[in-house]
């Protein structure tokens, strides 16, 4: 698996948000940065963590340029759910055929509990108003990732 570097420019794709509304990411850009955060599945532990992380610092990364998108296999409706369940206060995307993160480079192969099967890499994207990736964020724990991200933009 080879997932996309800083200084190469982001694939733009458009995607159902929870509201089953499309979402286009060289729009998000035209606002400002947009920070891409791809997670396996909604409503499970780790990625509840994470997504909460993010919730909480929503006022911090606004205040420094940055909108947050979470990317996932997950369809609409259970983002929908999810959103409603931990109240989300940004926008979730729908990649059930995985074509974005396959673009972004994060879907492959993964183990667990000693089984391999494919599936989509916890990693983010700092994507920069001009469409480029300004910082990839790859080792974090899912409970410190909305720090790592506001210790970079700092």
């Amino acid at each position: 698996m080879s997932y996309l570097a800083a200084g190469q420019s982001a694939p733009d794709f458009t995607l159902a948000d929870q509201h089953n509304q499309p979402v286009t990411l060289s729009a998000l850009l035209k606002q400002q940065r947009v920070l891409v955060y791809f997670y396996p599945k909604a409503m499970t532990p780790g990625c509840t963590v994470q997504a909460c992380g993010l919730r909480d610092s929503k006022d911090e990364l606004s205040a420094k340029g940055v909108t947050v998108v979470g990317i996932s296999t997950d369809a609409p409706a259970k983002l929908a759910k999810f959103a409603q369940r931990d109240q989300l206060n940004f926008t979730l995307l729908s990649d059930e055929d995985h074509k974005v993160a396959d673009a972004f480079g994060v879907w492959g192969e993964k183990k667990f509990m000693g089984k391999v099967y494919d599936g989509l890499h916890r990693i983010s994207f700092l994507i920069g108003q001009d469409g480029k990736v300004e910082k990839v964020f790859a080792d974090f724990k899912t409970k410190d990732h909305h720090q790592v991200v506001l210790n970079y933009l700092a």
